[in-house]
């Protein structure tokens, strides 16, 4: 059977966007699935990484579509230092910035990729009727995406699947948008015509399947997960310093204020610790963390500003601790941040902050990875850390993980792939 999946990102693309739907395509045609791609030409990636792009089967159809994006123009009011992509609101924008928020967040519903919508119909319409193809599949964000499997869900009947990598209206920026209370509940109304008009509907976490289900009974969890075609163990020597470290993008929301007031507190009281430890943050880094980091006298600190796919599971691998912050924002509880799947694959330690009883904190306990400690749980995050640190010189510190397998890329494909064919022959 084929399949025709429409996505933004798609490699060179870099980031934690384009992971879910080019692992899928990797390892499709194991299960008698051909995929075709759909997407845009000539993107304005934020950041591109082109060692992902030999994971792109060999011969695979990639159909693309010019974007006309109206980013490059609001970057123009954006200031100096700001990071304004989605996840990175500019908190504190100039006048001119404010209004140019205003406009993205009311004019450019449900996003400013809305303008590839109707191109889009129009390109596929003709391409599904000159091809054989059982089934479409949106991906998103951007959600506009999902828009063009509606119409043509609509005007040709093609069995559709919409999947979410992240929640709609729950998404954990959408609360600090400026919308007018009409913008709000549009963004509300098409998200339930997708889940509604959908045959089925994919997400990543129990919390959104549960948030969903009023809108439909056709939703499926297929997680992220790791890759590794041999799970082959790479050889890497431990940081000699007690390494904590983050990957990955981290925005205000997403700043574990509580790891750095800890780990402070610590460093005052042992002057050992303070030498020890060694703070790594790998990826963008919002101003405000920076800000805060600035306010304690840490001895040690890496920053890499962003690290090609291939390298991040060495980074991963001699961590001594992998720091995993979850953002403080109402969804929080839904929130699975994507780098905890290859974070399992390391098998180093995992410290995470956000809430106790959500679907990161379920994972945790059942591959017994490491812990989570809430926002605000001081007391627990000292301890947890000082047992860390006491392992670490000892030289015994290791984590007892297990059942990770069930995250791997080919697994979740099987499923998917389960999923895919109930459609089309339903």
């Amino acid at each position: 059977m084929k399949v025709l999946i429409i996505t933004y990102y798609w490699a060179p693309a870099g980031g934690s966007g384009v992971q879910r739907w080019l692992k899928f395509v990797k390892y499709l045609r194991d299960f008698n699935i051909e995929p075709v791609i759909f997407t845009v030409d000539e993107a304005n990636y934020p950041i591109t990484d082109v060692s992902l792009e030999k994971d792109i089967p060999e011969g695979i159809e990639v159909v693309k579509n010019p974007i006309w994006e109206p980013n490059n123009l609001f970057s123009i009011f954006k200031k100096k230092g700001a990071k304004t992509s989605a996840g990175f609101l500019d908190p504190n924008p100039s006048f001119a910035g404010r209004i140019m928020q205003y406009v993205r967040a009311n004019y450019f519903i449900p996003d400013a990729r809305k303008f590839w919508i109707q191109p889009s119909v129009k390109k596929l319409k003709k391409y599904l009727q000159e091809n054989k193809i059982e089934a479409i599949i949106t991906t998103g964000p951007p959600h506009s995406l999902h828009l063009i499997g509606l119409q043509l869900k609509r005007e040709l009947g093609v069995k559709w699947i919409a999947d979410f990598r992240d929640p709609w209206t729950d998404i954990d920026y959408f609360h600090q948008l400026p919308l007018t209370q009409r913008s709000r509940a549009k963004h509300h109304q098409l998200e339930q015509e997708v889940l509604i008009n959908a045959d089925v509907t994919l997400v990543v976490g129990e919390t959104m399947k549960k948030n969903y289900e009023k809108f439909s009974n056709n939703i499926h969890v297929i997680t992220n997960g790791y890759d590794s075609e041999e799970q082959k163990e790479i050889e890497v020597k431990l940081d000699e310093k007690f390494s904590i470290t983050h990957i990955g993008l981290m925005n205000a929301d997403r700043n574990p204020k509580i790891v750095w007031e800890t780990l402070s507190e610590l460093s005052q009281e042992n002057a050992e610790f303070s030498e020890d430890l060694e703070i790594k943050l790998i990826g963008n880094i919002a101003n405000e963390v920076e800000e805060e980091l600035a306010k304690y006298q840490f001895k040690n600190i890496t920053r890499i500003a962003y690290v090609p796919h291939s390298e991040v599971q060495e980074h991963q691998k001699a961590s001594q601790v992998l720091l995993l912050a979850v953002n403080k924002v109402p969804s929080a509880k839904g929130i699975i941040t994507g780098k905890i799947f290859e974070y399992l694959q390391a098998k180093r330690p995992i410290l995470a902050v956000g809430p106790e009883d959500g679907d990161l904190a379920e994972i945790l306990t059942k591959t017994n990875a490491g812990t989570i400690v809430d926002f605000d749980d001081k007391a627990k995050m000292k301890k947890e850390i000082m047992q860390l640190y006491a392992d670490y010189k000892k030289g015994d510190l290791q984590v007892a993980s297990k059942d990770i397998t069930q995250y791997h890329r080919k697994k979740l494909t099987e499923q998917l792939s389960i999923i895919l064919k109930q459609v089309v022959n339903s």
